[in-house]
């Protein structure tokens, strides 16, 4: 059985080209072969360094930063991700959009972004097997794992900072569509509350409100009302995780089908109704990388989710 192997520990220093990249993004590059669980593990044990210090798997190299990296050695049955050819399939009909900078996908609800946390494969490690000979594919940004609609992934470095810097800008426009509880009150408004990553005895990670978190802003529009629900559009001005969903909590108008922020019962009443997922959709996305050109990409929402608004709209 061959092995990839890393004997030795590295010592790499940071250059221009993976300034700014993300520490887990960076190891995988590195790590040719080396499974994202893997890398997961030697971030999370403290075995990755930069500068001597331990850092978080979200950490942004800076230029001149000295990466430590641990010997590495596994039998090829722990080697690359292996995806079969229906999630493949499935991959390759969500592109919506594609140049040479970016590929803009209708990511399918119930896909990660990116394997982990008990997943072999996301969206990214398809992708990679979907394009073996592709010289470059990173996410751009992400979304929840029961979320659907537009995911950009990068085809180029420089597409990829020239976006991140445009979302730390707020010079990214996010909209999504969303089935909250309840009939909402008056027109448009913006839910300003701080949000904040806990996590529970269980290993379970949940969002909450609180004081100490950090700024999360939803604007939050109707657009159409039914008996017990209400058709909603959302632009995100923040994208901490889970954003949408605590928010839509907190209101009192918690998302349709939500297992993790939802309410149990309206959950319930919606399954009757053919619902069996998150409702919640990143229905637009839309940028300008000056100099070169502005994208303004729409993914159509899923014909099941389709189907029970017209349930909806006929009880």
């Amino acid at each position: 059985m061959s092995q990839i192997n890393y004997p030795k520990v590295q010592m790499i220093t940071v250059d221009e080209g993976s300034d700014g990249q993300r520490i887990d993004n960076y190891l995988i590059k590195v790590l040719k072969g080396v499974p994202k669980t893997r890398i997961y593990r030697i971030i999370r044990k403290g075995e990755v360094r930069v500068n001597k210090g331990r850092i978080k798997q979200t950490y942004r190299l800076k230029l001149d930063d000295v990466v430590r990296i641990p010997p590495i050695r596994m039998t090829e049955a722990d080697g690359p991700v292996k995806v079969g050819q229906e999630p493949l399939q499935r991959l390759q009909q969500s592109i919506i959009f594609e140049d040479s900078r970016f590929l803009i996908l209708n990511k399918p609800s119930g896909m990660a972004v990116h394997g982990g946390s008990g997943l072999s494969y996301g969206v990214i490690e398809g992708l990679r097997a979907l394009r073996p000979d592709a010289p470059y594919l990173e996410l751009a940004h992400r979304l929840d794992r029961e979320t659907s609609g537009c995911l950009v992934v990068a085809k180029r470095r420089s597409a990829l900072r020239g976006f991140q810097m445009l979302q730390q800008e707020g010079g990214v426009d996010k909209h999504y569509v969303t089935l909250l509880k309840g009939e909402w009150q008056g027109k448009q408004r913006k839910i300003d509350l701080p949000l904040m990553k806990n996590e529970l005895r269980s290993g379970e990670r949940v969002v909450r409100v609180n004081p100490q978190g950090k700024q999360a802003i939803s604007i939050f529009t109707p657009i159409q009302k039914f008996a017990n629900a209400t058709l909603m559009r959302v632009k995100l001005i923040t994208g901490r995780t889970h954003q949408i969903r605590v928010h839509a909590q907190h209101s009192g108008h918690p998302i349709a089908g939500d297992p993790k922020y939802g309410d149990e019962p309206f959950n319930r009443e919606m399954a009757t109704m053919g619902l069996k997922r998150l409702f919640l959709h990143a229905e637009s996305i839309h940028f300008t990388l000056p100099d070169v050109m502005t994208y303004n990409i729409s993914a159509p929402l899923d014909p099941k989710l389709e189907q029970v608004l017209n349930i909806l709209e006929e009880s």
